[in-house]
């Protein structure tokens, strides 16, 4: 049997391990099966502190790395090295932490699986509701308050996590590898009703295990960027009406697997402490066997196989759990589990100074704003720290269509859908000294297909072109040659001339 070595690193303001429950002795207890050698020694906890406010996540992974030295390494044996399993912020820390030391390949890092449950990869919803209500929250938080620095990264678009999942988008690819890193992620995309906070519809919201969201926690991501064409004089007005794709990136492919009847948190639900210790405890059992299914990656070969199966059981799990019944005193209620998509803009421009104040509308067909399917909008937040960052989630099934059909005795209407997508940005302010240009990306299925995929994220930069008026500053030529002439320029206005 090959000896295995576990770190576990939990999610966002947890202040006990026993936010583990019993996956750890679970995973111990199976290991046998799965040919590995597993103790309670070979286990090692992480605990580290989120909620106090100035704590960021670059600090957690400092701490992280000097803990891996000290108290992790000298466990292995030579060549030796460990599999990580995160927890909802866990994922990003240990992605942050994995970033900032070992990106660089300069050595190898001690890690070679990280299994992922849960992920808030790309930050959560919640995040934005702020400390005061988010500590009421007993789906997230354990009775204390929330560090803001940490809630900042969690917060959807913020730069930070931009920052780390753009990178990992454009040159992922050449870090996974047996000499490199094995990313996982799994999530489930069910709600644990017995958690739901009437005060707060994220908890519920579908598309989500009531915490974070199923394309937020996929690493199968897509970047976009969109520039905006050169200012050109017609008919007497500065024009720049087109937006063009000028980079489009899709993010390494991962192994991503949603998962049956688990939610964020809870010991009934929680896709990380509902499993129990007894090998015949069904709660854990699609769970733990991913897990190691994941760990047993040893080849490139393995890790393409695993992409494809999680795949297919993906899809099979949501045909499945597609239509949730819920039983009441009074009657039933259903809720359609479709997949959903989410797509982060970020606009700037061409001096990479953030534009916060704008319109953005999405087109459908004929580039038609009222082209778009009813129902298709589930929510929008702008990120408060990062006003030029705004966050859609899409109801993907409802944007792409489908038949009629009837699941579990619910009878589900044909959903006609569209193919095609746009984007009209009109950016402020639209004239004076420094202004900006109105522009548009037309609707087609090119657009459409780049930035709306189910169960995913895609980052969509807008550069816009910074227009500035030549008034700003000129020269004017001294006509009095018996003295300098006073020139009051206090009442000059920005004109039609601009700088080019």
């Amino acid at each position: 049997m090959k000896k295995l070595t576990l770190a576990f690193v939990h999610g966002y303001s947890v202040t006990n391990t026993d936010t583990y429950g019993e996956m750890p002795l679970r995973l111990a207890q199976e290991a046998g099966a799965y040919g590995y050698e597993l103790k309670i020694e070979h286990i090692f906890l992480g605990r580290y502190i989120s909620f106090n406010d100035e704590v960021r996540l670059e600090d957690i992974s400092r701490a992280m790395e000097q803990a891996v030295q000290e108290q992790l390494l000298p466990t292995l044996a030579a060549g030796e090295r460990f599999a990580c399993i995160t927890h909802s912020t866990g994922g990003p820390v240990v992605r942050t932490w994995w970033n900032n030391y070992y990106k660089d390949q300069k050595r190898i890092c001690p890690m070679s699986h990280l299994v992922m449950l849960a992920p808030a990869n790309f930050g959560s919803a919640l995040a934005q509701l702020g400390k005061s209500r988010l500590s009421r929250i007993k789906s997230w938080f354990d009775g204390v308050e929330p560090g803001q620095r940490v809630l900042n990264w969690l917060e959807l678009g913020s730069t930070d996590a931009w920052k780390l999942n753009k990178d990992w988008i454009q040159n992922g690819q050449k870090y996974i590898g047996p000499n490199g890193i094995f990313p996982f992620s799994l999530i489930g995309q069910d709600i644990d009703r017995k958690l739901y906070d009437h005060l707060n519809s994220y908890t519920g919201e579908l598309g989500s295990d009531g915490v974070v969201r199923v394309a937020a926690a996929n690493q199968n991501s897509h970047y976009v960027k969109l520039t905006q064409e050169t200012p050109k004089l017609v008919g007497g007005k500065w024009q720049a009406n087109n937006l063009e794709i000028s980079d489009y990136t899709e993010a390494p492919p991962t192994p991503f697997r949603v998962v049956t009847y688990k939610s964020h948190s809870g010991a009934e639900m929680g896709i990380m402490r509902s499993p129990l210790k007894d090998p015949k405890d069904p709660k854990g059992t699609e769970v733990v066997n991913a897990i190691f299914r994941c760990i047993g990656v040893a080849t490139d070969a393995d890790y393409k196989k695993l992409i494809t199966d999680f795949d297919k059981e993906t899809v099979a799990v949501q045909e499945k759990g597609l239509v949730e019944e819920d039983k009441r005193l009074f009657g039933k209620k259903y809720y359609v589990h479709d997949r959903y998509s989410m797509i982060l803009f970020r606009l700037t421009d061409s001096e990479g100074h953030a534009v916060t104040d704008f319109d953005l509308i999405l087109t459908g067909a004929n580039h038609d704003p009222n082209g778009l399917p009813a129902g298709f909008f589930a929510d929008r937040q702008c990120n408060q720290v990062n006003k030029s960052t705004v966050s859609y989630f899409f109801n993907y099934d409802v944007f792409r269509g489908r038949k009629a059909m009837t699941v579990n005795g619910f009878k589900l209407d044909e959903l006609r859908g569209i193919n095609e997508l746009g984007l009209i940005i009109r950016p402020r302010p639209e004239e004076g000294f420094i202004r900006y240009l109105p522009c548009e990306i037309h609707a087609s299925k090119d657009l459409f297909d780049k930035v709306l995929q189910p169960n995913s994220t895609t980052m969509i930069d807008i550069c816009i072109q910074r227009v500035v008026s030549n008034e700003v500053f000129r020269f004017e030529k001294v006509k009095n040659t018996s003295g300098v002439q006073n020139l009051n320029f206090k009442k000059v206005t920005p004109g039609n001339g601009i700088v080019k």
